[in-house]
């Protein structure tokens, strides 16, 4: 099953090049529920396989997380929390996961657009608040590239590490299916009680 998902997602990101890799990293780095664990490392496969470099990688791989910080960020600049709040439901934004970041961000200032890079959940939202708090665009987009261009050359060397090895993992591919299962369903579960509570809480006089 693993095998399965490996050469799926590995055939997408080959077949669209480059410009695959922008548009997932751009979504990644905007409200989407799509993290750049799910794309760098199959990027890392194809450079061990010879189809990407890694200059390219890091390179088109750090633009597309750019040009979805920056959407994030005009948007947060222009239309402001309310806009965020009323249209990102459309993106399965959680607003109390927006909320906790705007927290992160006031408390740690500026910096925090680089070192979020590298926390789940906030990596995605960051920029919201930090066009709402009008920081300025280049400093904005300076710590968003460095930071970026480390997690997405970290992740891209770690599948380009487990590919050279992905003969010897085969082996215990069986075991790797159930240890996947298992996160899946632990992870829906997590998903559905924190919804489900939120739900009561809200509903709650």
């Amino acid at each position: 099953m693993t095998e399965i998902l490996v050469n799926h997602v590995v055939n997408w990101i080959g077949v669209s090049g480059y410009a695959g890799l922008v548009v997932l990293m751009a979504l990644e780095s905007m409200v989407a529920p799509l993290p750049s664990e799910a794309v760098m490392p199959f990027a890392g496969f194809l450079i061990y396989e010879g189809t990407f470099s890694f200059h390219g990688v890091v390179f088109f791989s750090t633009l597309g997380s750019l040009i979805g910080s920056l959407i994030s960020y005009y948007a947060g600049l222009w239309g402001g929390r309310p806009f965020v709040v009323r249209f990102g439901k459309y993106f399965l934004l959680d607003v109390r996961d927006l909320e906790s970041t705007e927290r992160f961000f006031t408390r740690y200032g500026d910096k925090t657009i680089f070192f979020s890079r590298f926390i789940p959940v906030i990596r995605h939202l960051i920029s919201i608040p930090a066009g709402v708090g009008e920081m300025k665009p280049g400093k904005f987009m300076l710590y968003t590239v460095v930071g970026a261009g480390l997690w997405n050359f970290f992740l891209a060397y770690a599948g380009f590490r487990l590919k050279s090895h992905w003969n010897e993992i085969r082996q215990y591919g069986q075991t790797i299916d159930w240890i996947v299962v298992v996160i899946l369903l632990a992870g829906l579960a997590y998903f559905i009680y924190r919804h489900v509570k939120r739900l009561k809480e809200t509903k709650a006089p």
